[in-house]
């Protein structure tokens, strides 16, 4: 695949079962290594590592820092506290999204913003022409790695490589200058798998080397390395959404359910006034999960119908590998998305019935 680019950790892929790489969003990067299902399941039965280091990484600093984040983001940055990170999302004047995005507060001077690989360019770009006060934007992608260790046993794991005590680190909290295996890293508690994860932020020229730390230290705990088709199938029975499906220019936070991370009583930010309207006069689609009662997989952009006119499309969808159902998740009409409603998928040229189900489909503490 020529012209792609590579992560720090490609040069090792091979050591781990059979890879498969693809390009995704410009990077060649592994769909499987032992299988979907296998790394799927050992992410939700024991853990699994997986390579992220195509995301991106920008470091927003300067006295007007914190301001400018509340203007560009749809959270409240204020209620940050050193050491805490919290999801939000960027968008535009109509309220559609340019990204959603990850905030860590190093300091009241200091931020550290997580975004996704195929919108670094464009992000960058979109940030700069935001740009108000004493603030500085520096793009570290490049010089950074990130590492996700995620499932039930990745405390225990992470705790042999560590003299800090991870117990203590609770979910959207972050070590800002820690070791791990002796390496330097900023570990955070995140994930986007449903699981219980932590997120290890160290120089690209340390990946290859703290990564088989990882996998050495797992061994006896049933850690695999597990590739982009597994964290797909994860995200999505936890309903998380990926940008580019249940988001994006065209699809607003609200729509796809993800106002809680929209504070319209913050203050003003870019996008506020479209949002607003949208809460004051009703979101006209919204995301919904359903399932198939016919047989048929639903699959992103499957027209989604009702009463005989197109209604919606999916914008994911699969065999959840957890639960062995047929599932998806779409965004509809508003007016069809009570729970019960039935619906139809366009399945290779046939209609084949559905019905809106409670999503997510998967929680961690409902095991």
């Amino acid at each position: 695949m020529s012209g792609l680019k590579r992560t720090p950790l490609f040069p090792i892929y091979k050591q781990y079962g059979t890879p498969r790489v693809i390009d995704f969003g410009g990077w060649e990067l592994p769909v499987q290594f032992y299988g979907i299902q296998k790394e799927h399941e050992a992410v939700r039965q024991r853990a699994g590592l997986f390579d992220v280091s195509h995301m991106g990484e920008v470091m927003v600093t300067g006295k007007d820092a914190q301001t400018f984040l509340q203007q560009l983001t749809t959270n409240d940055v204020s209620k940050l506290e050193d050491g805490q990170a919290q999801y939000s999302l960027m968008c535009y004047e109509d309220g559609g999204v340019v990204d959603d995005l990850l905030v860590y507060r190093l300091s009241g001077e200091r931020f550290m913003l997580v975004i996704n690989a195929s919108n670094i360019d464009k992000d960058v770009e979109w940030m700069r022409q935001q740009l108000t006060g004493d603030v500085t934007l520096d793009n570290i992608s490049e010089q950074t790695a990130l590492l996700a260790l995620q499932g039930p046993a990745a405390e225990i794991i992470l705790s042999k490589l560590m003299s800090a005590t991870l117990q203590e680190l609770r979910g959207f909290s972050f070590l800002p200058d820690t070791k791990v295996g002796g390496f330097k890293a900023l570990v955070s508690r995140t994930g986007y798998t449903g699981e219980d994860g932590f997120e290890l932020y160290i120089n690209s020229g340390d990946a290859q080397a703290l990564w088989t730390c990882l996998m050495e230290a797992g061994e006896e705990h049933g850690l695999m390395a597990a590739g982009l088709g597994a964290r797909d199938t994860l995200r999505f029975e936890a309903k998380l959404p990926l940008y580019g499906q249940e988001l994006s220019a065209g699809i607003s936070p609200l729509e796809a359910s993800l106002g809680f991370f929209v504070k319209l009583d913050k203050g003003d930010f870019t996008g506020r006034e479209a949002l607003l309207k949208q809460k004051e006069n009703g979101v006209p689609r919204r995301l919904v999960g359903i399932e198939m009662i016919d047989r048929g997989i639903p699959r992103s952009h499957y027209p989604v119908y009702a009463e005989g006119r197109q209604i919606g499309e999916v914008t994911t969808g699969t065999q959840s590998p957890t639960l062995k159902q047929s599932l998806g998740l779409a965004l509809i009409d508003a007016e069809y998305s009570k729970l019960g409603t039935e619906v139809w998928v366009e399945i290779r040229e046939k209609q084949l019935k559905a019905v809106v189900v409670k999503a997510p489909f998967y929680k961690r503490d409902s095991r």
